[in-house]
């Protein structure tokens, strides 16, 4: 029997860590991919997902480092922001491509290690800006990997708000409050990104 019968791209934020506890529901073997693409902040996310996802997949982690892509960028994700003095809107955090990589990404490493599904918590309702984020276009992606690469592409959240996410959550015991989302500060939330904003109105309504 093969180690691991799906991929699952972790972050440790709020999606992503509900996501890992699902598959733990559903009694997956899994492998988390941690994707370290040059992100500011990803000493803290990293080490949130460390404090947050299942115990039985820690020591599972893998961590892919694909930061040269980006090396260029002037996004707010890769050049961390004063936010003290720095003016700056959620158009700045743009990333050219990041799903379609991260993705393609993902399906290369799964493909890799003999596993056919590649889980990812995105949400409709999040306020990514990325040309890539959007029912049609996962739709597309995910049957080309397929058809080409055997690859299936699991987006189980995909049609959930974030509140459902987070009610989810609570029912499998998830620590949501300890999930680390901020795309703006590399140590703690900033509460004004859109991950941020999208996080504390869940959490307030919970």
């Amino acid at each position: 029997m093969a180690k691991y019968d799906s991929l699952f791209m972790a972050s440790g934020g709020l999606d992503s860590t509900v996501m890992a506890y699902w598959l733990k529901q559903q009694g997956k073997r899994v492998l988390p991919l941690f994707i370290d693409y040059g992100q500011h902040f990803k000493q803290e996310e990293y080490k949130t997902l460390l404090k947050v996802i299942p115990q039985d997949y820690k020591d599972s982690i893998r961590v892919i480092r694909i930061g040269d892509v980006y090396q260029s960028s002037n996004s707010r994700m890769i050049k961390e922001p004063n936010l003290w003095e720095d003016d700056f809107t959620a158009d700045d955090l743009y990333l050219p491509y990041r799903n379609l990589l991260f993705l393609s990404v993902a399906a290369s490493v799964a493909q890799s290690e003999n596993i056919s599904d590649v889980y990812s918590a995105f949400i409709n309702s999040n306020h990514a800006k990325e040309i890539d984020c959007s029912k049609d276009f996962f739709d597309r992606l995910g049957t080309m990997l397929k058809d080409y690469g055997t690859i299936k592409i699991n987006m189980p959240f995909r049609d959930y708000s974030k509140t459902e996410v987070a009610e989810l959550g609570i029912k499998l015991g998830v620590p949501i409050a300890t999930t680390f989302s901020c795309q703006a500060n590399s140590k703690v939330h900033c509460g004004v990104c859109p991950n941020c904003v999208d996080r504390l109105a869940v959490l307030n309504s919970l």
